[in-house]
């Protein structure tokens, strides 16, 4: 288990080990105004081994430091993001993944024309993020990827961890979730949980830490054609929060949805 010592431990996450691991730690550098997505994707990008630099808007962008990677949001306070992106590809062959929460295809293709290489549309998955930074990255760095064949006579790992789904308990800080059982404890203490609490909790922790949607719940808990009042999940929250004991477990990102994370109080492992 990891200790505090080793610099690939984060307090109340489950250790990472890429599946394609770097040659050397990545620097990203996130822009991004909005520090309940920040905030979320930086412990989540540290989880995966990157080191993350952050600024809130496009004139610290445009001064920060070299970066192998830049995550450029569009919507930022002092200037346009596709300005931003324009005026980083004008000095510099940088790789960008452009974050929006635009709908419109055309600020999407501009962005793209301008020098961008690749998009990303809000709310997303830190895995889905981690795998458009390792595609961009191949074919940007080609030396930066490490085949799994050479991995080893570089010291590097060859296996990960598994993600939650790919097998049967999960446990973060004092809560264990058996997919294979559907059981639940807490500090040891078995949860009697609902079919639809169970699902929600283990959606929600399918990604701790990421922010859900509430769309992208209901489609997965409930069902793609579910057209019944959104209110049934704000119910089933409020549940799955008092049989886990404290509110802190399920943190609401207003205007997006939802995020699992262990409570400052709760014991780490």
């Amino acid at each position: 288990m990891p200790t505090n010592s080793d610099p690939s431990y984060t307090a109340g996450a489950e250790r990472v080990v890429p599946a394609e691991p770097p040659a050397e730690t990545m620097r990203l550098l996130l822009v991004e105004d909005d520090d309940r997505i920040a905030g979320p994707v930086m412990e989540g990008l540290n989880r995966y081994g990157f080191a993350v630099d952050h600024v809130k808007s496009g004139t610290s962008a445009l001064s920060a430091s070299t970066a192998d990677l830049i995550l450029l949001d569009l919507g930022l306070p002092d200037m346009d993001g596709i300005d931003v992106c324009r005026a980083l590809r004008a000095r510099s062959a940088v790789p960008i993944i452009m974050i929006t929460a635009r709908s419109e295809e055309t600020d999407r293709v501009v962005g793209l024309e301008v020098g961008a290489d690749d998009y990303l549309s809000k709310p997303f998955g830190v895995r889905e993020l981690v795998a458009r930074i390792r595609a961009v990255t191949r074919r940007t760095h080609p030396e930066r990827h490490v085949p799994l064949r050479t991995a080893a006579a570089a010291g590097l790992p060859l296996q990960r961890t598994q993600l939650p789904e790919e097998r049967g308990v999960q446990s973060l800080g004092p809560l264990t979730i058996n997919r294979r059982t559907r059981g639940v404890t807490i500090d040891g203490r078995p949860l009697t949980l609902t079919p639809k609490e169970f699902d929600l909790l283990a959606q929600l922790a399918s990604d701790p830490g990421a922010v859900h949607s509430r769309q992208q719940i209901l489609d997965t808990v409930w069902d793609p054609n579910y057209f019944g009042p959104t209110r049934t999940l704000d119910v089933h929250v409020s549940a799955l929060r008092r049989k886990l004991g404290d509110p802190a477990w399920i943190a609401t990102v207003r205007g997006i949805g939802f995020r699992l994370a262990v409570p400052d109080d709760s014991p780490r492992t």
